[in-house]
C-alpha cells in the first residue's frame, strides 16, 4: 500500500507565469496538491544556444513569482538537475500520478529530452500532460484549418490563477524538499542592461505600451534608436513565458475599440499572429535547427571566414550601421526587427557566411531568443527558403533612412561621434586631409569596410537568383508552400 502523500507536480519551461497558463490551470483542477518545479537542466545550461543573460531572466522571473506567490504560502522548487532525476528524487517523497507541462516547441536537446521524459513517465506510470502553448498545434501536416484552430485558441478567455486554499505545497514543505536538491543561487546583478525578467516588469512595460507608446509604434518601427521605445518591448516577456500571446491579444483587441490609433494596434496584434505562425512552421519542420527548409539550397557552398565573422561579431565590420547594431545587441539584448534583418542580410549575402555560423551567436545575445522565430527567421533572411521575396538589405541606405542624424551609429560606436553626420554614415569616403582635419585615421581609429558592398552584393544576388530556378528548389518550394501555407495564399499563387 502506498502511504506517500499524492500530488501533481507542473513543471514550469518557457511558460514562466501563474496567469493564463493552462498547465497550472489544468493541475489545480485535479484537486490534489500542486507543486510548481523548475530545472535548470545542465543540458540546457551548457548549451551553446544559451548564455547567462537567459538564465539571469529566467531567475529573476522566478524570484518574481515567488513574490507573487507568498500570498498562497507557497513558492517554486527551483532545483539544478535534469528534469528526469528532479521526479526520480520527487518520487522517494510523494506519490505522482499526473506532471503537466507545456508542449515546448525547442531545439533538438529539448526534443530529446522530452522523448526521454516521455518513456520515464510510461516506465513509473505517469500521465504526462502536455498543453498547447500560445496556439501552436502539434502533429500537424499541412495549415488546412490551422487558421481556425488559432482563432479558437485566441477566443478563450485568459485563464485566471486562483488555486483553492491550502492547494499548493507549502513554502515550508519546500524548504524541507530543498535539502534533497542541488539548488541554483537565484541572485542575479542589480544593475545590467539588460531588460529584467518576470511577469510584474513584462507587464509595466505592456501598460506603458498601451497607454502612452503605442501610437507612434508604426511610424518608428524600422528605426534603430526611436524603436526603442515606440515598439512593445514585449517580446523577452512572450518568449520566457512571463505573458501569454493570448492575454496580450485580448488586451489589444479591447482597447482597439476605443483607441484613435487602431491600426498600430492592428499591425502589433497581427505580429502577435505572426509569432504563432513561425513558431508553427519550426514545429512542423524542426530540421530548420540545422540545415535550410529548401534542401535544393543544401548545394549551395560558401567558404567560412573566421575574420569577417569575428568582425561581425564584435562591430568591426567598417558599416557603421552594422556595427553599431551588433554593439547594441551585444551590449543590451536587443534590436529593431528590421536591423536583425539587416545584420543577418549582411553576415548571409555581403559577408558570404552561413547561416548556421551566426546561430548561436545571436541567439545567446538576443535577450528574447525563441528557437520557433530565430531558425525560420534567418532562413528567411539568408534568402533560402526559395518561397520568400529575397532581400539583400543596403546598410548605407538603411542608415541615412532610418538614423538619419546617425544619433544610433554615434551612440553605439563613439569613435564616429566627433564627425559630421554625412561621414559618420560613410567614414570611408574621407579624405586624407579630412582624416587630419577631424584628428581621425581610417584603419587606425575606425576600420576600413572589410567588403565591397556593390561587388558582393551582385555575387549573392547572381547567386541566389540562379539557384532559384533550380529544379530541386523549385520542388521544394512547392513542398514548403503546400505545408505550411495557408490554403487561401495557395488558391493565389
Amino acid at each position: 500500500m502506498n502511504t506517500k502523500p499524492h500530488i501533481t507536480v507542473v513543471w514550469l519551461k518557457r511558460d514562466l507565469r501563474l496567469h493564463d497558463n493552462e498547465a497550472i490551470f489544468n493541475a489545480l483542477n485535479t484537486k490534489k496538491p500542486v507543486l510548481l518545479l523548475y530545472s535548470f537542466e545542465p543540458l540546457l545550461m551548457n548549451d551553446p544556444h544559451y548564455s547567462e543573460r537567459h538564465w539571469n531572466f529566467i531567475k529573476e522571473s522566478i524570484v518574481d513569482l515567488n513574490e507573487a506567490l507568498q500570498a498562497y504560502n507557497s513558492k517554486i522548487l527551483a532545483v539544478q538537475s535534469d528534469i528526469i532525476a528532479s521526479i526520480n528524487q520527487l518520487l522517494s517523497h510523494y506519490y505522482i500520478s499526473d506532471i503537466f507541462s507545456h508542449q515546448e516547441t525547442g531545439i533538438r536537446v529539448t526534443f530529446e529530452r522530452d522523448k526521454n521524459f516521455k518513456r520515464f513517465c510510461k516506465n513509473n506510470l505517469i500521465n504526462w500532460h502536455e498543453n498547447i502553448n500560445n496556439g501552436v498545434q502539434r502533429g500537424l501536416k499541412n495549415r488546412d484549418g490551422w487558421s481556425d484552430m488559432v482563432d479558437a485558441f485566441y477566443a478563450i478567455e485568459p485563464l485566471a490563477f486562483s488555486p483553492n486554499t491550502n492547494q499548493l505545497i507549502t513554502i515550508d514543505e519546500i524548504h524541507a524538499l530543498e535539502q534533497h536538491f542541488n539548488l541554483p543561487d537565484l541572485n542575479t546583478p542589480e544593475f545590467t542592461p539588460f531588460q529584467k525578467g518576470g511577469r510584474t516588469t513584462g507587464l509595466r512595460y505592456l501598460k506603458s505600451f498601451f497607454k502612452e507608446r503605442h501610437p507612434e509604434y508604426m511610424i518608428n518601427i524600422s528605426k534603430p534608436e526611436a524603436a526603442r521605445s515606440s515598439c512593445s518591448r514585449i517580446s523577452p516577456y512572450i518568449a520566457w513565458g512571463n505573458l501569454s500571446v493570448r492575454e496580450v491579444y485580448h488586451e489589444a483587441y479591447h482597447l482597439k475599440e476605443t483607441s484613435k490609433y487602431k491600426k498600430s494596434l492592428e499591425a502589433f496584434m497581427s505580429r502577435l499572429r505572426w509569432q504563432t505562425h513561425f513558431i508553427q512552421k519550426f514545429e512542423m519542420e524542426h530540421t530548420m535547427e540545422d540545415a535550410s527548409v529548401n534542401k535544393g539550397f543544401h548545394k549551395l557552398k560558401k567558404s567560412i571566414s573566421e575574420k569577417y565573422q569575428i568582425a561581425w561579431k564584435t562591430g568591426q565590420t567598417g558599416y557603421p550601421l552594422v556595427d553599431a547594431c551588433m554593439r547594441c545587441l551585444n551590449e543590451t539584448g536587443y534590436l529593431n526587427f528590421r536591423m536583425r534583418a539587416l545584420v543577418v542580410s549582411f553576415f548571409t549575402h555581403n559577408l558570404w557566411q552561413p547561416w548556421q555560423e551566426a546561430t548561436t551567436h545571436l541567439s545567446q545575445m538576443f535577450l528574447d531568443f525563441e528557437p520557433g522565430i530565430h531558425f525560420p527567421q534567418l532562413q528567411m533572411q539568408a534568402g533560402e527558403t526559395g518561397i520568400n521575396m529575397l532581400r539583400i538589405y543596403n546598410p548605407v541606405k538603411n542608415s541615412l533612412e532610418h538614423d538619419p542624424e546617425a544619433s544610433f551609429i554615434k551612440k553605439w560606436v563613439p569613435e564616429l561621434k566627433a564627425l559630421d553626420t554625412p561621414f559618420a554614415h560613410e567614414p570611408y569616403l574621407m579624405t586624407e586631409l579630412e582624416q587630419q582635419f577631424y584628428n581621425f585615421q581610417l584603419g587606425k581609429d575606425y576600420p576600413h569596410p572589410i567588403v565591397d558592398l556593390d561587388v558582393t552584393r551582385k555575387k549573392a544576388g547572381d547567386t541566389l537568383w540562379k539557384l532559384r530556378k533550380d529544379k530541386t528548389v523549385l520542388e521544394e518550394s512547392k513542398r514548403i508552400l503546400k505545408k505550411h501555407t495557408l490554403r487561401r495564399r495557395l488558391s493565389n499563387t
